[in-house]
């Protein structure tokens, strides 16, 4: 069979399917609403900002980790389409130049216009994004470690855009950042579930494949509720986004009995969570719409 060629329009597919389009608005948002709610303003830095974490930021993410996953994603039935692309070989070198230059003008603008603080942060954002996949690090096979590190990459994006914007922080808003880290953190675990045992015919570490599938659960269902409760003790009308957190207790309940034999089936409950978010950012951003008036 003759190998299709690398044409410009089928590269362009390939970095697409790679980024996760699904999932851009998982990073650019938490910019977004930090930065316009510190700021009260739209401005260029606002738009390069977020045109970053949509795209650029999303392909390194997801870009390396499809390089460097390629032995496991091939043994892996969920991946193509919304669960990631199985790059093809002659395409990794092309998706890693990709990532970095895509991203090379927007973190130069950025660092023109940030504080040396917000340099750090935006490093530490890039270098968990890089080194969650990527050796010698390859943060993603060290059990519970995964888990942070892929928080770090949805919550790094609303500490990002605070910091830029010069916010004062208080305990409040820093239990905001706590609970979207709990949140964050669930995610993952529950995410990892379904690969237990295409992890392990890969030889590959992960919270789940460390502590089982069950317990990883129910570990999801525990961080869930955690952030929660931490939302609680935000200021009006914070404490509503609690709510939120209940319909991932619903995806994730059916699965608190499940065995490694059977983790397969947690993809199902993951191909609602991806819609769920949908659902949560949009009463999220009801609810910052709403402390914006509170606050102005």
């Amino acid at each position: 069979m003759t190998t299709p060629a690398l044409t410009p329009g089928r590269v362009l597919r390939e970095l697409f399917v790679s980024s996760r389009p699904v999932s851009w608005i998982n990073t650019a948002f938490p910019f977004a609403a930090a930065y316009v709610l510190t700021t009260r303003q739209v401005d260029a830095t606002l738009v390069v900002g977020i045109l970053f974490f949509l795209v650029p930021y999303n392909l390194a993410m997801y870009g390396v980790n499809d390089v460097f996953d390629y032995e496991s994603d091939l043994r892996n039935p969920r991946k193509g389409g919304t669960h990631g692309a199985v790059l093809a070989k002659r395409m990794h070198p092309i998706t890693l130049w990709a990532s970095a230059l895509s991203c090379l003008p927007f973190v130069v603008f950025l660092v023109i216009v940030g504080s040396p603080l917000s340099w750090l942060i935006l490093a530490l954002s890039l270098f968990f994004v890089v080194f969650y996949s990527a050796p010698p690090l390859r943060l993603k096979e060290r059990p519970f470690a995964d888990s942070m590190t892929s928080s770090i990459h949805f919550f790094s994006p609303a500490v990002y855009g605070l910091v830029l914007a010069g916010a004062t922080w208080t305990w409040q808003l820093v239990a905001v950042i706590v609970a979207f880290a709990l949140w964050g953190i669930a995610s993952h675990a529950f995410g990892a579930v379904q690969d237990v045992e295409a992890d392990r015919a890969a030889d590959i570490s992960s919270i789940a494949t460390a502590r089982g599938a069950r317990w990883t659960v129910r570990f999801a269902l525990a961080a869930y509720a955690l952030a929660g409760v931490v939302m609680l003790l935000t200021a009006w009308p914070g404490p509503l986004a609690a709510l939120l957190v209940i319909p991932y207790l619903v995806v994730c309940w059916p699965y608190r009995n499940v065995t490694d034999a059977t983790s397969d089936t947690a993809t199902a409950g993951w191909n609602r969570f991806l819609w769920l978010n949908q659902i949560a950012g949009f009463g999220t951003t009801l609810l910052l719409i709403w402390w914006w008036f509170l606050s102005a």
